[in-house]
């Protein structure tokens, strides 16, 4: 049978997920299988995902509907209930799993860039849903105090609630009081799911930290890139994240090992080779 895949978001029209999985697809020889994408809003997440036929293999999910995913959704795994958030649905008999592979993506893409495998100090910058997912995958190797940076405290409630099921000390420090410098030099990895305008100010003293995730890919290269190089720290980028989370995804819609070369080819060629992404 013909199978069915797709990401759902708003906006959604610039994901580069079907470059991925369509890829995956064909390096299984899945020929009848495709990968789209559709405009979809939280609100409208039941309704999509009540409507989809026995042909859809499964579903990845984008903001703003991590949240609405989880909720839809008949089952979860453990990881996703951490996270507060899915990224992943896929059929199961009666209903939806949900999962969150934003998990590997962070571990994927700190591992492979960086080299990081374990520290016990971090830094956050922001308090979505990629922020919550990072505090499961650094918690997950050895991570037990963040520092979460955010532009007001009552915007840490989730990230505080994760952090909370997490066994995780956090400590939320408000944009405009915080030792940016400072903070990066005592850590042992910086994550910021910021937008650019906000890290160029500060770009040089987060660059302190010894292993820099930046998810933010697009427009390339960040300021907080330039400075992470020209500092000689290494960094992860938000296209290495993706492609990480990527892998799990494909398995879990194929029941296939994810073909990995072939999906970080059709990554690179997409974005002119823009970065290694090492896997």
């Amino acid at each position: 049978m013909a199978r069915r895949a797709a990401v759902i978001g708003s906006p959604v029209a610039h994901s580069l997920s079907p470059v991925l999985h369509n890829a995956a697809f064909a390096a299984l020889g899945l020929t009848d299988w495709e990968y789209t994408r559709v405009e979809c809003v939280a609100d409208e997440v039941p309704s999509l995902v009540a409507g989809l036929d026995p042909a859809w293999a499964g579903l990845s999910v984008t903001m703003p509907n991590k949240r609405a995913a989880l909720v839809v959704a008949t089952s979860a795994t453990s990881r996703a209930v951490r996270v507060g958030a899915a990224n992943t649905l896929v059929p199961v008999d009666g209903g939806w799993r949900a999962d969150n592979t934003d998990v590997d993506g962070v571990l994927g893409a700190l591992r492979a860039s960086c080299g990081f495998t374990s520290g016990s100090r971090a830094v956050l910058l922001g308090a979505g849903g990629t922020a919550t997912a990072a505090l499961v995958a650094l918690a997950s190797v050895g991570v037990r105090s963040v520092s979460l940076v955010v532009r007001s405290v009552s915007r840490a409630a989730e990230a505080e609630s994760c952090a909370s099921r997490l066994g995780l000390a956090l400590d939320v420090v408000t944009w405009d009081a915080a030792d940016f410098a400072g903070l990066a030099s005592s850590s042992d990895v910086l994550v910021s799911t910021v937008p650019p305008d906000a890290t160029e100010p500060i770009a040089g003293a987060l660059a302190e930290a010894p292993c820099v995730l930046d998810v933010i890919y697009h427009p390339w290269p960040t300021p907080l890139a330039h400075a992470v190089e020209k500092r000689g720290r290494t960094l992860a980028t938000g296209l290495d994240m993706l492609l990480h989370q990527a892998f799990g995804q494909s398995e879990q819609f194929t029941g296939l090992p994810a073909p990995r070369e072939a999906m970080r080819t059709a990554l690179r060629a997409a974005t002119d080779n823009l970065l290694p992404l090492p896997i």
